[in-house]
């Protein structure tokens, strides 16, 4: 199959749509997205494995949802079973894709790390004084430089991996082939992604000013339209996809 590209405004579209998707029911949207970030906050007690389990986990996740927004689509009604459906896919290759994320941000923020000089993280620590301006400028140029470094080396990443579940869940692909097909949809769609990436950075800022209390509801609108974007670059995904029935 063979990713089409779009126009650069279908960006703002997906977000748009994803948003009257998620519209038609919210009380359950908003649920799920509640129950992950218990589920999030759980992992985050049990130190080290837990988080590395619940990032490893979580393409599985991500996947059920997009289960949930193909199954609202086909007039069905939502379940909290739903949010499990992914466990029910090809779960092997959705914790591979997931394994390779994880494994990836590690390489990134090891790579990150040792990009900036040792003398900068003590010039962070010191004190609970404001640095001089002359400190502050060299901590800012260190921490841009690794920001830089970061955002290319994180990019080619996300693009292997953002539409990756959804092509093993709807389309059955082996987790390879998924990742290098989102690789080349993602870079052929360069513009479209930039204006969706730009978007929601704004909104995110703007979600996050209230206490996060409107990730409540970004957070499930990012979920649907993911599936909307997908539907827009790949065709809308077969009537049966690769999961049974929650």
């Amino acid at each position: 199959m063979n990713p089409r590209t779009v126009e650069a405004a279908q960006g703002w579209r997906w977000i748009v749509d994803g948003y009257g998707l998620f519209r038609k029911n919210m009380p359950m949207w908003i649920s799920y997205t509640m129950l992950l970030g218990a589920m999030w906050f759980g992992s985050m007690l049990i130190p080290i494995l837990g988080p590395l389990l619940f990032n490893l986990f979580s393409v599985v996740l991500f996947a059920s949802l997009l289960l949930a927004c193909h199954a609202q689509e086909r007039n069905e009604p939502l379940t909290p079973q739903h949010l499990f459906a992914g466990f029910k896919a090809n779960v092997p290759a959705l914790i591979t894709v997931g394994g390779v994320y994880l494994a990836g941000t590690i390489i990134i923020i090891g790579i990150v790390y040792q990009s900036v000089d040792p003398s900068v993280f003590a010039m962070v620590k010191q004190g609970k004084k404001p640095p001089d301006p002359e400190t502050a400028m060299q901590i800012m140029r260190a921490m841009g430089g690794a920001l830089m470094i970061a955002m290319m080396l994180y990019m080619p990443l996300m693009m292997a991996v953002w539409f990756a579940p959804a092509l093993i869940v709807f389309e059955k692909l082996p987790p390879g082939q998924a990742m290098k097909l989102s690789f080349a949809a993602c870079l052929g769609n360069i513009l479209p992604c930039t204006v969706y990436g730009v978007a929601l950075m704004v909104l995110w800022i703007i979600a996050s000013i209230p206490f996060l209390l409107g990730l409540i509801v970004l957070l499930p609108v990012i979920f649907c339209s993911v599936y909307v974007s997908y539907k827009d670059i790949f065709g809308l995904p077969p009537v049966t996809p690769n999961a049974a029935q929650p």
